[in-house]
Formats: C-alpha cells, structure tokens, sequence
C-alpha cells in the first residue's frame, strides 16, 4: 500500500521523523489529529457567540506535525465525523446544525489552515521560532478569515459587532497559542534528532 503523499520530491514533517509512511500510518494519524482537536476542543470558555477554546492551537500542531495533505484531511475529518454526532465540537456539540450555524466558519477555516500550517512545514517553517511564529500566525489568520465572515453572515451582524463577538475576544489568546506551537514544534525537531542521533 501507497502512503497519501505524492511520490516527489518528498517533504519532511515531523511525523515522518518519527514514524515511517505507509497508508495504515497515514490513516492513523488523521484520524488521531481529529481527536486531538476534539479533545482540546472541551477546553473552553463559554462565551457568546463563540467560545474560547484550544482548537485552534491543537489545529496549527496537527497541521504541522502532519503535513498539509493529512492536515487538512484530518479537520475534514473532524468536521464530518462531528456533523454525523461525534460529540467533539466545543461544549461537547454536534451535528450539522454547528457546522451551519454562527461558529460552522471557524471550523471549515481548521481545513485551510492546517493545509497551509503543513504546507509551510513541508519548507521547514516549523523548524525555526521566527519562521514558526509566522508560520502559526498564519494558520491563526485563515481561520478567521473564513470565520467572521461567516459569523457575520448568518447572524446579520455589522462589522463592529462581528469584531467584537469573533475577533477581540481572541487576540490574546490567538498570540498565546501561536506563541506556544511556534515553541514546541522547533522543540520537538531537536528532540526527534536527537534521538535518532543516539539510535544510530
């Protein structure tokens, strides 16, 4: 069995520092990335109308560690398995009715965001701390990209209240989490090369 990747050239992330390809892995790993964000996903802090919560970190790790093809598939996964009932939304939600309701854009902007994470990643952006600042930065901007607009559209809110209701409230954290993922990525680099070091 083939690994989902295209032949060449061939880009490193980090789970292929770890972990040799394969379909199986692949398929292990997108399924894990989902889980990962559902888990951090119940991290939160209910506020209206979206919540705080640590998606996003989780997502720039995922897509990171995964690359922008397992990335992206994965917070597909994680999309459809939690619009068919995996209670893995924030606040343990499910259904299509999320995906469709004011906070459904943050979760289509996790798919783009993890594609570009790993496709930067792929160029070694997470390898550095500047680069993977930037690198996160990024991520953290598409998804609000995708998801003010759609916050905006579906309950009919002027620019200011858009800002104000899914932008403001996670600037803080929004730099906290890029901050985070841009220290352990670079981190985790030096520590899968040592290891494979010592194994030698």
């Amino acid at each position: 069995m083939t690994a989902l990747a295209p032949a060449a050239p061939r880009r490193i992330v980090l789970a292929d520092r770890i972990l040799p390809r394969h379909l199986v892995t692949d398929i292990t790993l997108v399924v894990l990335g989902a889980a990962f964000v559902g888990a951090l996903a119940q991290l939160y802090v209910p506020l209206w109308p979206v919540p705080v919560t640590g998606q996003t970190l989780a997502v720039l790790l995922v897509g990171a560690t995964l690359g922008s093809l397992r990335g992206a598939l994965s917070m597909v996964a994680y999309a459809v398995a939690g619009g068919f009932g995996i209670p893995w939304f924030s606040e343990a939600a499910h259904g299509w009715s999320v995906i469709a309701g004011p906070t459904g854009g943050y979760i289509v902007g996790f798919i783009l965001s993890a594609f570009l994470v790993g496709w930067l990643s792929e160029r070694q952006w997470d390898r550095k701390v500047l680069k993977a600042i930037a690198t996160f930065l990024g991520g953290s901007v598409v998804v609000f990209a995708v998801g003010l607009p759609w916050l905006a559209f579906v309950l009919n809110l002027n620019v200011q209240q858009t800002l104000e209701g899914g932008f403001y409230p996670f600037i803080v954290g929004g730099l906290i989490k890029a901050a985070i993922a841009a220290g352990l990525l670079p981190l985790a680099w030096w520590g899968a090369g040592k290891l494979s070091r010592e194994a030698r």
